[in-house]
């Protein structure tokens, strides 16, 4: 494949948010070779409807229609999307709202993201914790699980290698909501507080729009009490 046919395919499949300072993302795609032409990762295969049907009938535990209150605190992806998720700006998530964001995903085309985050905890970095990037349920198998290790409180989520989608699937992370879950074991404990991993209250939009990933600022500051 020549230099100039290299060009061209980047700038048609390639979209990158530029990294600065400590935290950044990129917008990745798959290669092919040039016996084969380029080829593109996938938005997971998610029914809309179906993926907010779900949702409700796990978190709307009074059936008023919509999602809010402490029932939004047990839906750490959703709380964490509210931005983009909720359109009217009333507080609360419908099943409409839930439908339309994903339709808004698989509108991009884009399959796959790398995300870098920082974990601090009272103000200092956390070095050796496993940040783990759970998929809600109600968005299906076709969603995966992603984690990393900090190194000076910074970790790349990743999906790992054996539960990517095929053998030559990049690295990074689907688009999607997710319950986020702190962890770092000690002398056989664990030492990051429940409310971070077992009972965690952190969650993480995966997408191109996301405030936190437009602004390179997913951090996630936690505290030992």
């Amino acid at each position: 494949m020549s230099r100039l046919n290299h060009a061209s395919f980047f700038r048609h499949w390639t979209v990158a948010v530029p990294t600065t300072g400590a935290v950044g993302a990129g917008l990745l795609a798959a290669l092919a070779g040039c016996s084969g032409g380029p080829s593109r990762v996938q938005p997971p295969s998610i029914s809309p409807s179906g993926a907010a049907s779900e949702a409700m009938t796990a978190y709307d535990k009074d059936s008023d229609g919509f999602i809010a209150g402490p029932e939004l605190d047990a839906a750490p992806g959703l709380k964490a999307a509210m931005a983009t998720l909720d359109l009217d700006k009333d507080g609360k998530v419908s099943e409409d709202e839930i439908s339309q964001r994903i339709e808004a995903w698989q509108a991009t085309g884009l399959g796959i993201m790398s995300i870098t985050c920082r974990v601090t905890m009272d103000g200092k970095p956390v070095d050796g914790a496993t940040v783990t990037f759970e998929p809600e349920p109600f968005l299906g198998e076709n969603v995966k699980a992603g984690e990393g290790t900090t190194s000076g409180g910074m970790a790349s989520i990743r999906i790992p290698k054996e539960n990517r989608p095929s053998a030559d699937y990049p690295p990074g992370m689907q688009f999607g909501l997710f319950k986020v879950k702190v962890s770092k074991q000690a002398n056989g404990k664990e030492t990051i507080p429940a409310k971070y991993n077992t009972e965690t209250t952190l969650g993480q939009q995966v997408s191109s729009d996301d405030p936190a990933i437009m602004s390179q600022l997913i951090k996630f500051d936690l505290t030992s009490k």
